[in-house]
């Protein structure tokens, strides 16, 4: 019995460390132009509380290599619905004026694929 125990305790503990509990489930991209990188980075990350606030629970950035001022955000969410608000946010639209986000940015909403 003991050892049956004992087995559910460690097969719970890997279930659990198998999906940490800040897991995502959908990453969304954000592609766009900029016309200058500093400006926009400080911009970026004033923008962290909100983006938080906002849903997100991860976050990079990746610039061209043949182009820095062409920048990819990437963020995480837990639900699609939380990242289809982030992107249609009035506060992300601000944030993106303000940080010098020149032209439409290119939006796509992944989801981890089955292995």
């Amino acid at each position: 019995m003991r050892s049956l125990l004992l087995a559910g305790v460690l097969a719970l503990g890997l279930a659990a460390a198998a999906r940490p509990a800040e897991a995502a489930d959908v990453r969304v991209f954000v592609r766009h132009e900029i016309g200058d990188y500093a400006a926009w980075k400080k911009a970026y990350d004033e923008f962290g509380a909100t983006r938080k606030k906002l849903g997100v629970i991860a976050h990079e950035v990746y610039r061209s290599i043949e182009n820095p001022n062409d920048v990819t955000v990437m963020n995480d969410f837990k639900t699609l619905e939380k990242a289809k608000a982030y992107a249609a946010s009035p506060e992300l639209k601000a944030a993106m004026m303000k940080a010098g986000v020149t032209g439409t940015p290119q939006i796509w909403f992944t989801t981890r694929a089955e292995k």
